[in-house]
This record gives structure tokens, sequence and C-alpha cells, in this order.
């Protein structure tokens, strides 16, 4: 029984992630689009991609309601990347060693031109682990 328990403890504790992931189409040249604002998730997006020195552009906002944001983009845009996000928990036992929050969230990012999705994420886990995904991610799109 106290090894039953402790298996589904474990597995209650893993983060779960869903990947498509198209490698070596990451031209990090070109211009990224990537909304403003968000929560961590996609703060974290930006700050990863300019860190990488990707070239990030934020759109010039047109319209704004309380549902959405509309964005003027220019044609040198290559790639879109959305993010749906909740809002982050603050974790301390259960991300003690990986970054105290945990995210949920779903990413994708699109070629503009031809609207092909080059990588499809859908993902809940600490902060740090969900990071070090990103950065794997990324390594593997982009064109060596």
């Amino acid at each position: 029984m106290l090894r039953a328990i402790a298996i589904l403890s474990i597995l209650c504790l893993t983060a779960c992630n869903s990947v498509y992931v198209k490698p070596n189409t990451l031209d990090t040249s070109k211009e990224i689009f990537v909304p403003r604002g968000g929560y961590s998730m996609q703060r974290s997006i930006k700050l990863t991609m300019q860190d990488r020195n990707y070239n990030i552009y934020n759109g010039r906002l047109t319209r704004i309601s309380k549902s959405s944001e509309s964005y003027e983009l220019p044609s040198r845009v290559k790639y879109f990347v959305r993010v749906d996000e909740r809002t982050e928990t603050f974790r301390p036992i259960w991300c003690m060693f990986n970054g105290f929050w945990w995210w949920n969230f779903n990413v994708s990012i699109i070629e503009q031109k031809t609207g092909t999705e080059i990588l499809s994420w859908r993902g809940r886990g600490c902060q740090n682990s969900s990071l070090r995904k990103l950065d794997e991610l990324l390594d593997t799109m982009e064109i060596k």
C-alpha cells in the first residue's frame, strides 16, 4: 500500500507536456512577432529569444478591446508566437528546487507566409523545467 502511494505521489508531481516540433525550421535572423504583456511564460519566451539574439517585434497596436487586441505587422515579420496561459501559481513545496512557480500554457510558433505551425506545445510544469524545455525546443528548431 505504501508503495502505491509513493508511485501515485511521484506521478502527481511530474510535469506534463505535449509537443509537436518541426526541426531546422526557425531562421533566427528573421523577425519574430511576440505580443506584448502576458504572464510569466510569454514574458520568459520574449526574454529567452532576446538572450539568444533573435529579432523580436512586439507589433504596432491598432485596436484594443476587452477580449482582444489587433496588431499591424510589417511583411518582414516571418514568425508569429502565440502564448495562451493561465495565471502562474506559487507552489513553494511542489517546485521548491525548480523555480517555485507552476505554469500551465499553450505555445505555438507559426511561419507567417505559409501558415505552417512549426511548434505546438501544450505544457504545464515548474518554471525552471519549462524554461529548460523551451531552450531544448529552440535548439531543435533553429536552422543549423
